[in-house]
């Protein structure tokens, strides 16, 4: 008999302790906390309409029940009514808008052309979707057939894309630029069109938001024009007013669902002020620590990366390169000579100044003995 040892659990972190070490001499303050509750989950059943083969490639993810959000948020899109989404990051919220599309796009694989359902899915960045046909290609449907259709895709994919692929995952700048204007090519496709999902639509703002509403509204008119009316999905973590930005997008009504159905723990957040100079701070392994207030340390800078530059050092004088850290910001700073530092002279972490012949004196403010004064004493 085989046995399997659970690995080990993380100890959790004492808010207070983290707290408390923030505040002290040297380290800043904290000036505002926040404590949230631990959130428990909220589950719902799966949906009936939900292609058996797509519940069971889900469920063979370890998925058995859904969260609130996603069951209403597929229920909504399946009933045809245009929904954002907007709960925590991590909340699962591409699950509520892949079960409506994927069942849609499976179940009309049966059709004569194959594509009795298509799909657009639109992005701000080439990477989330590719990570998003990383997803639907391990949940492994049959009949479905999702591609990426952006700058980089080929000549010859692009055609197979236009003709065949049934969930399309591309940005408004593919959309605008090439499908739009070649409709005629994609009129199968179009004409096909069940849903188009906008994900991180918290992105789309401004003047850049305000183009993609345009070409939204282009696509919406070249749909009717094949007699397709798109149900839109829009998703986001980050948005003060959903419904209100989605609307504006879009340009028809749209429902809001923003409770979160998804587990949490409890979650302490702190706005911290870091202090002017801290006692210690930490460094890369190799460097120099950095030096207290008032003292000097010989070697390379708190950047362990470059040593100051300094003249010889003057007759009948036994000081060497050293760093020194001024007391307080206010503390004046001279070199050796007793001149101002140039701007050569200041280094580009604190202010601070290399030195040569560094006591413990200068460092406090006092200017450093002149070559003369040494060699009298």
């Amino acid at each position: 008999m085989t046995t399997t040892t659970a690995p080990p659990q993380r100890a959790s972190a004492d808010p207070e302790r983290l707290l408390a070490g923030l505040t002290g001499a040297g380290t800043g303050r904290v000036v505002h906390v926040e404590r949230q509750p631990a959130r428990a989950q909220e589950l719902a059943d799966w949906p009936e309409w939900v292609n058996p083969q797509l519940a069971a490639a889900v469920r063979g993810e370890g998925v058995d029940r859904l969260w609130s959000h996603q069951r209403a948020v597929a229920d909504l899109a399946a009933e045809g009514r245009h929904v954002v989404v907007s709960t925590g990051t991590a909340s699962g919220k591409s699950l509520g808008y892949l079960l409506p599309v994927l069942s849609a796009v499976a179940d009309g694989s049966h059709a004569v052309t194959g594509r009795g359902a298509t799909a657009l899915y639109l992005s701000p960045t080439k990477a989330l979707a590719a990570d998003q046909l990383a997803a639907v290609e391990r949940l492994a449907v049959p009949g479905v057939r999702a591609a990426t259709y952006d700058g980089d895709t080929p000549v010859d994919e692009r055609r197979w894309i236009r003709d065949h692929a049934q969930l399309v995952l591309t940005n408004p700048d593919l959309l605008h630029h090439t499908l739009l204007p070649q409709h005629e090519r994609w009129a199968p496709f179009l004409r096909a069109l069940r849903y188009v999902v906008i994900d991180e639509c918290h992105a789309y703002k401004g003047v850049f938001g305000s183009h993609l509403a345009a070409v939204l509204r282009r696509l919406r008119r070249i749909c009717a024009r094949y007699r397709a009316h798109p149900t839109f999905v829009l998703a986001s973590a980050t948005i003060a007013e959903p419904a209100a930005h989605a609307e504006r997008l879009v340009g028809l009504p749209v429902e809001a669902v923003t409770r979160d159905g998804s587990p949490r723990p409890a979650t302490t957040f702190a706005l911290w002020e870091p202090g002017t100079t801290p006692a210690t701070a930490p460094t890369r392994p190799g460097a120099a620590p950095w030096p207290r207030p008032g003292t000097c340390s010989p070697g390379w800078s708190p950047t362990g990366r470059r040593r100051w530059p300094s003249p010889a050092p003057a007759s009948g004088s036994r000081s060497s390169p050293t760093w020194c850290a001024p007391a307080s910001p206010r503390t004046p700073r001279t070199t050796p000579n007793g001149s101002r530092p140039t701007a050569a002279d200041t280094s580009p972490r604190s202010g601070a100044t290399w030195s040569a012949g560094c006591a413990a004196a200068s460092c406090a403010g006092s200017p450093p003995p002149t070559p003369s004064s040494s060699a009298s004493t």
